[in-house]
């Protein structure tokens, strides 16, 4: 699995496009702010971030998906890895692990750099604020992992890069969760709060308030766990791909 994952950060590393697609969405907020600067406020520091990082499963997390789930189904590299007798678990769990790392590294510098520009512009974050952006940093850190290996259902499973994107892309734009929310609602209203929105927002909000986040943590997990168990039914129905 190591070998694996040290390839597979090695070719991530060595992707042009991430730097490019990043380093564009950097400058892109940049310019944003900048034009915006004339109205910014103390409070325009965490209102934004917020909206930010509302937009960031779709943008950082999608490009991420991509990049680690989908490339090898455009390159055959899948079908390479199962050829030379590299356990399924292995490729899901190597790929979640992944996701974290990279996400980790994403997710953690985006704060930072929200803040450093809007200290450009004279408005500086206080500790509680920062420690208010890296918890919504953190929710959806959570919701893209959560997200990435649910669509890997659909990675292992059909094995098509275009339905893998699009599964992921209605996750982190909210249109399934949002979907599954008004059919609870008509019957099982409670169950809301436990979809993986519910769940990394009651995260968020014990982290914010200082309440107990230990069951919601557990149901994360727990969901985590029947996702990637899930993936690797799929990967074993599906292998007839492989002969």
């Amino acid at each position: 699995m190591f070998s694996l994952i040290r390839s597979e950060i090695y070719r991530l590393l060595r992707k042009k496009s991430l730097y490019i697609y990043f380093g564009v969405l950097a400058v892109g907020y940049f310019v944003l702010v900048l034009i915006r600067s004339s109205g910014l406020r103390e409070s325009s520091i965490v209102s934004d971030a917020l909206i930010l990082f509302a937009l960031l499963p779709a943008l950082a997390g999608g490009f991420l998906f991509a990049a680690i789930y989908t490339d090898d189904l455009n390159s055959k590299n899948l079908i390479s890895l199962v050829g030379f007798g590299v356990p399924k678990a292995t490729i899901i769990i190597a790929k979640f692990l992944l996701m974290t790392l990279f996400g980790i590294i994403i997710f953690g510098l985006v704060p930072l750099y929200h803040c450093a520009v809007y200290a450009a512009f004279g408005q500086k974050a206080t500790s509680d604020m920062v420690a208010m952006i890296f918890a919504a940093s953190l929710e959806r850190l959570l919701a893209v992992l959560a997200f990435g290996v649910l669509s890997g259902v659909v990675v292992y499973g059909l094995q098509r890069a275009t339905f893998a994107i699009v599964s992921y892309l209605l996750l982190a734009f909210g249109v399934i969760g949002s979907l599954l929310s008004l059919a609870l609602d008509s019957f099982a209203p409670d169950l809301v709060e436990h979809l993986i929105s519910g769940i990394t927002n009651r995260i968020f909000v014990g982290m914010i308030s200082g309440g107990s986040i230990i069951m919601p943590i557990i149901e994360y997990i727990i969901s985590v766990l029947v996702a990637v168990a899930l993936s690797l039914i799929a990967f074993q129905v599906s292998r007839g791909r492989f002969s």
